[in-house]
């Protein structure tokens, strides 16, 4: 994956001008340049104030704002404010809104309210960003766009409205040709589903039990799709518009329901909103980790998105634009980093690639939902605690310059429409292939492994292992790549177990990866809580496959019972992929390999570029990391919240 970025990695904020008064513009502008911030976001919510009623469009306010951040040298992010259609568009249009799973409309009065199937809105939202792009396309300090606002966040990709309806049935159509040909694939002679045509066919909710998998996998696809038409649509019109700009999107932290691969093939990079502490509160973490990570987040939630939309992005081209800085709103419980965590997190996501990270937001605002969000600044313009890691962690990067390219070791293949499959047909309570894919993550990166989350198109051409966690569809390009592939391979519990309409393939599992791991998985099991299978250092819990093979039985349980098998250079896990069994899977294979394997002391993780080791300490204790060469920052025994980056040409492992 070449790396197309800046020489050095670029700050930034999130600012809402319409929320201050217009005497403090010149100030913030001013002081956000003297911090060492280079970019700034603004206009994403700002619908209202930029068209307050219908065709009447009140520009002065914007054209001021953005001439006070360019008189202070920076760079404007500009956001379509497509996220908050405003209420006298609402009132036009009172069927545009999502409908929920229990078929109750959202209503007007915060975000994201719209549905995507919409065509009155979409075409809505086309137009205003023909105006806001029209308007600004050329001016010289807008550098980049952002399209709409986090996709997907509060649970608003799947909608169940009559527009969803309609738009379903023309994708089914489009996809299948003819009813006949739907419910062959579906498998629709079980339970009498078939269907005459299309004009038939109900979105997958409010049945008595469960509907048919293949029709909620089939919903779902739908869903990626239409998001990533609505923001094609804008994409389109802003590079027609505004030609030589960049445009991103703003991905979110855990969130699976649209295809950010297919996402950001069509985008220039991807960009995501980075909340540590809060995804740590929000997400199934264990109470252990939960109080020993409480000021620092999980050490594996900022990289482990980081290498996926690394993955995600154009040429690996991937950036921060919200970045944490205290504080958060909206998870169960919201404490304070550690000091020094703001700038962890920044220079960790310099380590990773990241072209810009930009903090959300500029000031706290004493006002509305958002009010208890922490800022860089106070309410009262005081600088906040977070503000003087942002100071530090300027200075640090102007120190390390261009970091350089990311170093291939690992590549772990995650794709969306495997947490789909498994959202749909889970077999077991929380048997998630994103968290597989996060547990796999981790063990790879305890080992002191670099890791590129790539999917399952991507070329393996330089990696020495491949993880793939939970895979149920197989794409033949991976199947065949994998064939001609050197290094080694672990593949994961349920890989190859579906064909791409959501049937078990006639050849059962692991279906197309049978041509590197010579296997059929005669039943599969999930299993609850307290069956365990222990082995020498490792358990085995919450699944099993049970294979018919020719393969070596490499681990086996006190009881007999083989949970990892090995064929040459690939091995196949039969138990789910997490904890000690899948950290001794990543140590075994990494040593076949060639790789160097470094066990991370408790909380610390390294990442390597071509010019410098980064280490970070996410423990609330000091750690010693022992790697050759004189520090560049920090040094060998690092603080909680501590960074210490050593020289790469010296560290030649």
């Amino acid at each position: 994956m070449t790396r197309i970025a800046p020489p050095k990695m670029r700050l930034g904020t999130c600012y809402y001008p319409e929320h201050w008064p217009e005497d403090m513009w010149a100030d913030d502008a001013r002081r956000m340049a003297e911090a060492g911030l280079t970019r700034v976001r603004i206009g994403e919510f700002a619908w209202s104030r930029i068209e307050p009623a219908p065709g009447n469009f009140n520009w002065g306010w914007l054209d001021r704002a953005i001439a006070a951040l360019h008189d202070a040298g920076l760079g404007i992010i500009l956001g379509t404010p497509t996220a908050t259609p405003p209420k006298w568009l609402c009132d036009q249009m009172p069927d545009m809104f999502a409908v929920d799973a229990d078929g109750r409309p959202r209503g007007f009065g915060s975000r994201r309210h719209y549905c995507f199937s919409h065509a009155g809105y979409r075409a809505q939202a086309a137009r205003i960003t023909r105006a806001v792009a029209e308007r600004y396309g050329n001016h010289p300090a807008v550098v980049m766009w952002q399209t709409d606002n986090e996709y997907g966040c509060h649970d608003t990709v799947l909608s169940y409205s009559e527009a969803a309806r309609d738009a379903f049935r023309v994708w089914l159509a489009h996809r299948y040709g003819t009813a006949d040909a739907l419910n062959t694939a579906w498998g629709n002679a079980f339970w009498s589903m078939d269907y005459r045509s299309f004009d038939e066919v109900e979105l997958p909710h409010l049945t008595v039990t469960e509907a048919n998998p293949a029709h909620w996998f089939a919903f779902r696809r739908f869903s990626s799709d239409q998001v990533l038409s609505f923001d094609k649509a804008q994409i389109d019109i802003l590079r027609e518009a505004s030609p030589g700009r960049d445009v991103m999107h703003n991905a979110m932290g855990f969130v699976t329901e649209y295809d950010h691969h297919a996402l950001g093939a069509q985008l220039d990079l991807v960009m995501w909103d980075s909340y540590p502490l809060g995804f740590l509160e929000m997400f199934p973490f264990d109470e252990a980790d939960k109080h020993a990570f409480v000021r620092q987040g999980h050490p594996d939630i900022a990289g482990f998105h980081h290498d996926l939309y690394r993955g995600c992005g154009k040429a690996g081209r991937w950036g921060v634009i919200e970045q944490q800085p205290g504080p958060v709103n909206w998870a169960r419980h919201n404490p304070a980093p550690l000091p020094g965590m703001v700038r962890l997190w920044t220079l960790e996501a310099m380590a990773h690639g990241a072209e810009l990270v930009s903090y959300f937001r500029w000031r706290q605002a004493p006002f509305a939902q958002e009010q208890m969000h922490a800022g860089l600044l106070r309410p009262d313009s005081a600088p906040a605690a977070g503000f003087a890691d942002v100071k530090s962690a300027a200075a640090d990067i102007d120190t390390l310059g261009d970091v350089g390219g990311s170093v291939k070791e690992a590549a772990l293949v995650f794709s969306y429409d495997a947490e789909w499959v498994t959202a749909t047909q889970p077999q077991g309570e929380g048997l998630s292939a994103l968290w597989a894919a996060f547990h796999t993550y981790t063990a790879l990166r305890e080992a002191g492994i670099n890791v590129d989350i790539v999917p399952p198109t991507a070329d393996l051409t330089g990696y020495r292992l491949v993880a793939i966690p939970c895979l149920p569809i197989v794409p033949g390009a991976l199947a065949a790549g994998l064939q001609n592939f050197s290094g080694q391979v672990i593949i994961g519990p349920r890989s190859g177990s579906r064909t791409a309409e959501l049937s078990i393939p006639p050849s059962l599992p692991p279906g197309p990866l049978q041509t590197v791991f010579p296997a059929a998985v005669a039943r599969s099991e999930s299993l609850r809580p307290g069956t365990i299978h222990r082995g020498t250092g490792w358990t085995a819990t919450r699944w099993l496959d049970h294979l018919e093979t020719t393969a070596e039985a490499e681990l086996i349980a006190d009881d007999g019972q083989v949970v990892s098998w090995r064929h040459g250079a690939v091995r196949y896990c039969a138990a789910w992929p997490e904890g000690a069994l899948i950290a001794q899977l990543v140590r075994r294979a990494a040593k076949d390999a060639g790789l160097q394997v470094t066990a991370m002391p408790q909380g610390v993780r390294i990442r390597r570029t071509e010019r410098y080791v980064f280490a970070v300490n996410y423990a609330n204790a000091e750690r010693v990391i022992t790697l050759p060469g004189e520090p560049v920052v920090g040094s060998p025994t690092i603080g909680p919240a501590g960074v210490t980056v050593f020289p790469r040409s010296t560290n030649r492992n």
